[in-house]
This record gives structure tokens, C-alpha cells and sequence, in this order.
């Protein structure tokens, strides 16, 4: 049937049919997982044929295809965006209040699908979303991880990692196995050349382990449009005739292990081995189809690039232009300068970092033990690289640079921009800072190759979905057309002096307070008014996004009330989320001084409630939705130069809250669309914390002997303060003040401090702060992914819809 023509008389049946037929229980008896299988499974008989006919289309139309290759997808629930975008969200519910069923019990007993960590998968998913709303042929490769990246737990302030079997028992139920499109990824073994009877150099492969990549297809579906895109999703399987090669259970779970936790612990040689094989599991496997795949059209292989692009996200999928030579060469028979030509032609790369030690690489020896032939290919590519270069007369520096194997090591960014034809950043200042610094001598030598892509998110989940008490109120301020042009929210300019609307704006902040501070109270039993300042930082925890500055301010304000429990502030909340990688020892110890901080204040009662610190543990995407659309202040502090974009940011800015950033990444965005009055900017920019770098002149030792502020708050680490992280708190002083304090906590810190002032300040007026709010909402649309994602397929891949 037609979900235009569903009516909800005909939804209710077949949500009855469907329970009784698969679980054989009436709704009075239905548990919220059994009512939630069985929705999903009535929605996708709703969008089955079309997400047929889009895979059709891609043979019969030949239109072009644009492969997103990510390690990371971090979509979150599915079942809310599901049925928003298919148009019957409201339809369900009203039928769900006619049923006597909760709609919130049965979408709360979905798990997050938790194929990413933070800000990459998120991107990837928005991605995946937009490409279906705005029309373009758009599908995402990545793998099918059994477990998430871990489910975090706090026990007594420390991070504890537990397996976050998302799957439940009932695994992925959005998910269409498809194992007639399985194919082999050869690993291991020793690879020679040898003639065919043609003459040509043929790869003889001995004692490799074959494996089956099974692919798991999910649907993309685009907002109210009837487009339905893939992502596909890859698992590991052992081939039936190989069995007898993995006799025992250990050696079949190492098998196993290639697509069950996303970033394995790498800090020893086998977990080092396994994420470079679940990296070229995922991309083999991606190439093999799209290659497959466009054959079917009968048109000649050297022209691929016509028909398709792929798109390398952040390094993980970088062996991609080396491995898709090898497809093109060994079987299908190109000659290497056809090859390469359109392997060029074809690849395309986003980089995520300015942090050059980002950049991946890899031991040769494990990377030429692991996959032979491919590295083999990799030893062509950079030899000709080295010998076209030297043509060129490039100065020998630059090309010892920018050649992919150098100091024992393939340097993985390196082949992607080598092997492809564009290199993007993903804000203009991380672009800019690209091209000026980490990437400077490949912009050198491609200028071209180089361009900038701001990211962006999904606009429908962070107000529709997440925060509907405001989505109508915009409604009821400037109509619903914003809903599908975002940049209907300009309008909301026109309210920034109505009193009436800016009162019912900060009520409907009010409101998602509420929510938030009832599942405060819930988890942590801490009890929070939302009278006060709800200030917030969740992201993943790492020293350059210095959630350690936010500490050290949250413990200055706690001595300030000790010595003067009557001094005028407006109460704050400050609330934390995030997860720190589990070797990760810095912010590990961040994490349990931060829940110690918390124990310190939160049952001080000579602090008169002025002052609360709450960690929420197990930060995800439904996490998310519940604290964005609650905060007043998004805090966005990394040291300038060193955040590529963010996009917390924009989901902040557009539910209302307020930036207290330095300029980095997209916060400058966000800063020139908003203005000056409506964003609080603190600290160096990147040519301060540059020219530091130049002169070496950075002395964090001598700011905190003489700043009595400093010196106090910092003393607190070590003086016994917080008795239960006397290790941590140590380490924590060590770092800021004998190392030098790698991202200049201490310099920021005194106008980190004024910034809060000003917050303080600004929180008072309440008309005002409303009035900044709306704006950071009406200018917000700037950010939407569907733009982002128009750009891509405009610029890079050259998609028609």
C-alpha cells in the first residue's frame, strides 16, 4: 500500500495482525521491545517497494552513485526518524493514544545503534539522511559492529567500559541481510607475480585466509519525499570449505572479532593488526560491489568515475584508492596507467583534523604482513609519485613529505589525497588551517585538489524530534514551512524585539529544563532547579576540547562561595557527558576529577544550591536529544586551532542556547551569523597560539606562581581538597604545570573567567537573553546538513537528483 493513502483505522490493523501473528500475545499483554519489533516491522512494509525501486533505479537510469566509506555511522534510534520522515510520526502516536499504549515507553525500548563514537559518526549518519532528503544517489559502506564502542559507566567517579551489545536480542530490526552479495577479502598469506598465457603479470596468492563479507543493507529514508537510499553494512563469515581452518572456538571468535567492536584497543601489535584489517574488511568489500555493480550497466570499467564516486571519510577507509587499483588491475585486467587514471578520478577524501598525529599510519611490516598484494601496490604508487614529483623538479623536502611510505611507515592521509582528485576540510578555518599548516605541502603541490566544506546536522532531529515543545511554538510564531525549508527560521528575526514571543521562547527552554532535571534527579538522585543557569558540555573527552578549563573555573566559583556564601551569582548547573577512549589516561583522570569536584559541591550546603556539577554517564545520541534542548550555554572551548569544526555547536545554536566559545571551527560560523551580541567569545585566537609556537616563549609555571586565582584552584589538585583522586589530581597538576600545559588551559583561563561574568551578567535580563536565544535559532539554518550535503554532490561528486 501507499503510506500516502494510510490512514490510521488502517494502521491499527495491521499493527494488530502483526502482533498476533509474530508474537502471538494481545496488546494488553505486549511487553514495550515486543510493541517495538512489531511496529517496526509494520513501518518497513510500508516503505519496502520504494526502497526496492531506488536500488533498481541505479541500473536502469545509470545515474551517478556517491559511496560514503566511514568506520563510524552513529544514526541513534531509528524508529522516531523512521516514521518522521516517512510522514506518520503524528499518525502513530495518535493511533498509540488510542491503543492505551505509550509511545515513549515503546520508542525508549529501542537501543542506539552504535556504530560510531562522537562528531565523525554523527556527521556520517546526517550525511546518509541528507543525501536521501535532498535527492542525490547517495549510499554509506561501513561495517556491522556487534557491540558499540563501549557502554560507559561511572563507579565511584571512575569510567568503567562495558559492552554495549546494542543489538539486543532481537538484533538490528531495521536491517535486510543480503548474502547473495557476498564476496572474498583475502588476507595474509605471500603474494609473487607471474605471467599468464597472455603475457601479463597475474597475482599468485599463497596461504591466504579468505573470508566472506556478508552485506547488511539499512534504509536511508529522505524527509516526506518518497526517496529511500542504503547503508550498507558489513559482516565477517567463515567460507563452509574453509571451516576446518578454525577448529577451535578462540580461533573462530578472533574471526568474529574483525566486526565486533568498533576501535579495538591498539596500543599492542594484534589490535593494531585487527583495526587495519576491519579498515580493509570494509573498504575490499565496498569496492568489489560498487565495481559489480556498475558493470551491470554495460558500460566499459575505465569510465567508472562517470557513474560513481567514492567518498574516503577521515582516514580510516584510506586504502581505498590502493585497493581499488588492485580490483581494477589483478581482476579486471586495466593496465596500470588506465588504472590510475580513473582511481583518481573516482576518490575523493574529507579530512578531520589538524592534528598531524592524527593523521593514520602504519608499521610496513604489519601493514605488508596483513595485506601483501595491497601493499605491494602501495610500494608502485609511491615510487611513481616519487619519480613524477622529481620530474616536476619538486624541491626533494616536499616530496620526502608527501610520499606515502617514509620512515617505516604508509602514511594513509598521504594516499588519499595522492589517489584522488579532492581534499576537503570541514570548516573555513580548519580548511584554511590545512592548507597553511597540516597539509601545506600537498596544497603545494594540488592547490586545485582543495576546498572547504562546513558540516552541518540534521535539523528535523534536533527540533522536531528532539525538542517538539519548541518546534511549536515556531510553528505557532512563523507557520510550518520552516519544517521543510529551513531557512524559514530567518523569519523568527522579525520577533526579536516581541516581548510576548520571546516569553513563550524561554518558556519552551523552561520546559525541556524540566525534563532534564527530572532524569537528573532519576539517575543521579541530584537534585537541580531550573532557575539556574544550565551550562553544558558533552562531547568526546580529550585534553584539546579542554573540558578541563570548564573544571577549573566550576572549582574557582566553589571557593569564591566558601569564602563568601552570599555573593551574587545566578545559580549554575554545569552538566557533562562524555566517554574517554579506555586507554586514554589524561582523560580518564579528568573525568574521575570531575565526578570528584561534584561530590565536593553538590552536598555542601553552605553553597546554598547556588552551585551544581552533574556528570551523566553513557553520553549517546537519545542522551543528547534529552540535554541539548535544555541548555542555556554550549560550551565550545577547545583551544583555537585545534577543534576541525564541532557539531554539538550548531545543535545547540539551534535549540537557543548560547555559545561560550573560543574561535575555532565552525564556532567563527557561528559567531558571523549570530553577531558580536549574540555569542560570548573568550581566548587566543589561532595566530596567538601560533606565534607561542614560534617563539617558544610559553611558560604555564611561572601563570600559575603568579595568579593567586590560578595558584588556589590548581593547589586543590594536590592540597587534599578532593581526598578521593589524590593520584588523578596529581597527574592533573603535573600536566598543567610542570609539562607546560599542552593546549593552554592557563593562558585562557582569566578570560575564561570574564566570559563567565559576562554569562552571569547576561542570564540576569531575561528579555535579553531571550532575544540572544531566538536569534541563535533564527540564524541557525546556515548549518543544516541538507546544505552541507548539497554542496558535496554539487562540488565534489557531481550528482544529479
Amino acid at each position: 500500500m501507499s503510506i500516502k493513502t494510510l490512514t490510521k483505522k488502517q494502521f491499527i490493523t495491521d499493527f494488530k495482525e502483526k502482533l498476533y501473528e509474530e508474537k502471538l500475545v494481545t496488546l494488553e499483554e505486549a511487553v514495550p521491545a515486543e510493541l517495538f519489533t512489531i511496529l517496526a516491522k509494520v513501518i518497513r512494509k510500508y516503505y519496502t517497494n520504494e526502497w526496492s525501486k531506488r536500488n533498481e533505479e541505479i541500473t536502469s537510469k545509470q545515474q551517478k552513485v556517491a559511496y560514503y566509506f566511514s568506520m563510524e555511522f552513529l544514526p541513534g534510534r531509528m524508529l522516531e526518524t523512521n516514521l518522521l520522515n516517512l510522514g506518520i510520526l503524528d499518525l502513530v502516536k495518535e493511533a498509540f493514544t488510542d491503543l492505551g499504549l505509550d509511545f515513549e515507553a515503546v520508542k525508549t525500548a529501542e537501543y542506539d545503534m552504535a556504530l560510531g563514537n562522537g562528531g565523525l559518526g554523527r556527521l556520517a549518519a546526517a550525511f546518509m539522511d541528507s543525501l536521501a532528503t535532498t535527492g542525490y544517489l547517495g549510499f554509506g559502506n561501513g561495517l556491522r559492529y556487534k557491540y558499540g564502542l563501549f557502554k560507559q559507566r561511572i563507579v565511584d567517579g571512575y569510567q568503567v567500559e562495558l559492552a554495549d551489545s546494542w543489538f539486543g536480542s532481537n538484533g538490528n530490526v531495521w536491517e535486510v541481510k543480503k548474502e547473495r552479495h557476498t564476496v572474498d577479502i583475502k588476507l595474509f598469506g605471500q603474494v609473487y607475480l607471474k605471467k599468464d598465457d597472455a603475457g601479463r603479470l597475474k597475482p599468485v596468492y599463497e596461504n591466504a585466509q579468505i573470508l566472506h563479507a556478508v552485506p547488511y543493507d539499512v534504509p536511508q529514508i529522505g524527509y516526506q519525499n518518497q526517496v529511500i537510499n542504503n547503508l550498507r553494512l558489513w559482516d565477517v563469515e567463515i567460507p563452509a570449505e574453509y571451516e576446518l581452518n578454525y577448529p577451535t572456538l578462540t580461533e573462530r571468535r578472533r574471526i568474529q572479532d574483525i566486526t565486533a567492536v568498533l576501535y579495538p584497543d591498539d596500543s599492542n601489535y594484534e589490535g593494531q593488526q585487527l583495526r587495519l584489517i576491519q579498515e580493509y574488511f570494509m573498504t575490499s568489500a565496498g569496492l568489489q560491489t560498487i565495481i559489480k555493480s556498475y558493470l551491470k550497466q554495460g558500460l566499459p570499467l575505465e569510465r567508472i568515475h562517470e557513474k560513481v564516486a567514492v567518498h574516503i571519510n577521515d582516514t580510516h577507509p584510506a586504502v581505498a584508492p590502493a585497493e581499488f587499483m588492485r580490483l581494477l588491475i589483478d581482476d579486471y585486467g586495466l593496465d596500470w596507467d588506465t588504472a590510475w587514471s580513473t582511481t583518481v578520478k573516482t576518490m575523493s577524501y574529507t579530512n578531520h583534523t589538524i592534528l598531524s598525529e592524527a593523521l593514520e599510519k602504519w608499521d610496513i611490516d604489519l601493514f605488508k604482513t596483513t595485506i601483501p598484494r595491497v601493499f605491494q601496490i602501495i610500494v608502485e604508487i609511491d615510487n611513481r609519485f616519487v619519480f613524477e614529483m622529481a620530474e616536476k623538479e619538486v624541491p626533494h623536502h616536499i616530496i620526502e613529505k608527501t610520499r606515502i611510505i617514509k620512515g617505516h611507515h604508509v602514511h594513509m592521509a598521504n594516499l588519499a589525497i595522492i589517489g584522488g582528485y579532492s581534499v576537503n576540510g570541514v570548516a573555513k578555518l580548519h580548511t584554511e588551517l590545512l592548507k597553511a599548516d597540516t597539509l601545506k605541502d600537498f596544497y603545494q603541490l594540488y592547490p586545485e585538489k582543495f576546498n572547504n566544506k562546513t558540516n552541518g546536522i540534521v535539523q528535523r532531529r534536533w527540533t522536531q524530534i528532539a525538542a517538539p515543545e519548541l518546534s511549536k511554538v515556531i510553528d505557532e510564531t512563523i507557520g510550518q514551512g520552516w519544517r521543510q525549508d529551513i531557512h524559514e527560521l530567518r523569519k523568527l528575526n522579525a520577533y526579536l524585539d516581541d516581548s510576548q514571543v520571546l516569553a513563550e521562547f524561554y518558556q519552551v527552554k523552561q520546559v525541556a529544563k524540566a525534563k532534564l532535571a527530572a532524569y537528573i534527579k532519576e539517575t543521579t538522585g541530584i537534585e537541580v532547579s531550573t532557575e539556574a543557569i544550565f551550562d553544558v558540555q558533552v562531547k568526546r573527552l580529550h585534553a584539546y576540547k579542554r573540558q578541563l578549563l570548564n573544571l577549573l573555573h566550576i572549582i574557582k566559583l566553589y571557593w569564591d562561595l566558601k569564602d563568601n556564601p552570599d555573593k551574587d551569582m545566578v545559580p549554575r548547573v554545569f552538566i557533562f557527558g562524555a566517554k574517554a577512549a579506555p586507554g586514554y589516561h589524561f582523560a580518564k583522570s579528568v573525568i574521575k576529577l570531575i565526578n570528584e569536584v561534584a561530590n565536593l559541591v553538590n552536598y555542601d550546603e553552605t553553597l546554598q544550591g547556588k552551585l551544581k556539577v552533574v556528570f551523566l554517564e553513557n553520553y549517546n545520541v537519545s542522551l543528547a536529544e534529552l540535554i541539548i534542548p535544555a541548555a542555556d550555554v554550549s560550551e565550545q572551548i577547545s583551544l583555537a586551532s585545534k577543534e576541525a569544526s564541532g557539531t554539538s555547536n550548531m545543535k545547540f545554536m539551534m535549540t537557543g542556547a548560547i555559545t561560550l566559545a573560543t574561535l575555532d571551527g565552525a564556532n567563527i560560523e557561528i559567531k558571523e551569523e549570530v553577531g558580536d551580541d549574540n555569542i560570548v567569545i573568550f581566548g587566543m585566537d589561532k595566530d596567538e597560539v601560533y606565534r607561542h609556537y614560534e617563539a617558544h616563549d610559553y611558560y604555564s609555571r611561572s601563570l600559575y606562581e603568579n595568579n593567586p586565582i590560578l595558584t588556589r584552584v590548581l593547589d586543590t589538585f594536590i592540597n587534599g581538597s578532593l581526598p578521593g583522586a589524590v593520584r588523578e589530581g596529581a597527574d592533573i597538576f603535573e600536566a598543567l604545570v610542570t609539562h607546560n600545559d599542552e593546549y593552554f588551559l592557563l593562558a585562557d583561563f582569566m578570560s575564561y573567567i570574564e566570559a563567565q561574568e559576562q554569562i552571569d551578567q547576561l542570564y540576569r535580563d531575561q528579555e535579553k537573553w531571550s532575544r540572544m536565544s531566538l536569534a541563535n535559532i533564527a540564524n541557525s539554518d546556515k548549518f543544516t546538513s541538507d546544505d552541507t550535503i548539497t554542496e558535496y554532490a554539487k562540488d565534489i561528486w557531481h550528482l544529479e537528483k
